[in-house]
């Protein structure tokens, strides 16, 4: 689907970089629920300083920017992106004593292995969570009562002036599942992690536990975002939180689909594409899950994935 032409100044964007910059590029191939439709611009970054400039001169154009990481926690409207998408490609890992310094592109599971390998420990917990270092950190991801929060200790950060600078973790304003940076929408490019020196085979181990329990919960051949939507803040229960899952399998929705979309059958909390799903088919199954929950338990679940472009709201 071709997205409606934009006025000079994206032609002038497209000139100034020359062949780096494609029009109307695919996206499902780069998400994990493998939906949506393109982005009017597309394009990769490998450093800080390609990042810093292309934002500085797409913004000041007034074009919408998007950074990419994994692809996951992410569904695309079918339409697509009407702006400017970055992919972040950039890479690297380094060790400085018991911390890591580490590309925003990576691979959180590359620098769980790689920390892993080298005996440090701390990253454990995040074991088989999809996605990029970088959108790691932007949405706080967690697992087993840990949080990137608790080994973050800075980031470098391009703003919307393309301006480059370092934050301390305090910055950030961590929260469940949450950053200051989903207010700000600063794009971040790498970051640094204070780990603690550990036995590598112990190491190994724990990160291979945990694999086996996702592997247990996760679909492995249905694309999908992983958990759709948040858990709810309850002292009362293990870690703090009452699991979305539990008051969805509640209210049956592995049972639940529309059209393509449906419900993993081993966890309730995970929606997948079962076929050739459409991303409003993903959004419509979701909604209807949250209308049964708030009227079963008067509780509004939040998404904890974000929603990119535009999507109708229809009744339901």
């Amino acid at each position: 689907m071709v997205l409606v032409d934009w006025k000079k100044n994206t032609s002038e964007l497209i000139r100034e970089y020359n062949g780096v910059i494609i029009e109307n590029h695919p996206l499902a191939d780069l998400n994990t629920f493998g939906t949506g439709g393109p982005a009017r611009l597309f394009t990769s970054v490998t450093d800080s300083r390609q990042l810093s400039e292309l934002v500085q001169s797409a913004i000041s154009r007034d074009i919408p920017v998007f950074m990419l990481g994994g692809g996951s926690n992410l569904l695309i409207s079918d339409e697509g992106f009407d702006g400017l998408i970055i992919k972040n490609d950039i890479k690297g890992m380094v060790i400085e004593g018991t911390s890591i310094v580490c590309g925003a592109g990576e691979s959180l599971q590359d620098l769980i292995d790689y920390a892993s390998l080298n005996g440090l420990a701390g990253l454990e917990f995040a074991a088989g969570i999809y996605g990029s270092v970088g959108g790691a950190i932007f949405g706080n991801a967690g697992a087993y009562g840990a949080e990137m929060k608790d080994i973050l200790e800075w980031a470098e950060l391009v703003d919307h002036k393309g301006q480059l600078r370092i934050e301390r973790k305090d910055y950030f304003r961590f929260e469940y599942r949450s950053s200051y940076l989903k207010k700000t929408r600063e794009y971040i490019t790498r970051a640094g992690f204070r780990l603690k020196a550990g036995n590598p085979q112990e190491i190994a181990a724990r990160v291979k536990d945990i694999l086996a329990v996702r592997r247990e919960k996760l679909p492995s051949d249905k694309p999908s975002a992983g958990c759709f939507f948040k858990n709810i803040p309850d002292s009362s229960q293990p870690f703090g939180k009452l699991a979305a899952g539990k008051l969805l399998e509640e209210i049956g929705a592995k049972q639940a689909r529309y059209g393509q979309a449906a419900v993993f059958e081993k966890h309730a909390n995970i929606l997948i594409n079962d076929g050739r799903a459409t991303s409003s088919e993903i959004r419509k199954l979701s909604q209807m899950l949250k209308q049964k929950v708030k009227e079963k338990f008067g509780i509004e679940l939040k998404e904890e994935i974000t929603l990119l472009g535009n999507f109708k709201e229809e009744n339901l």
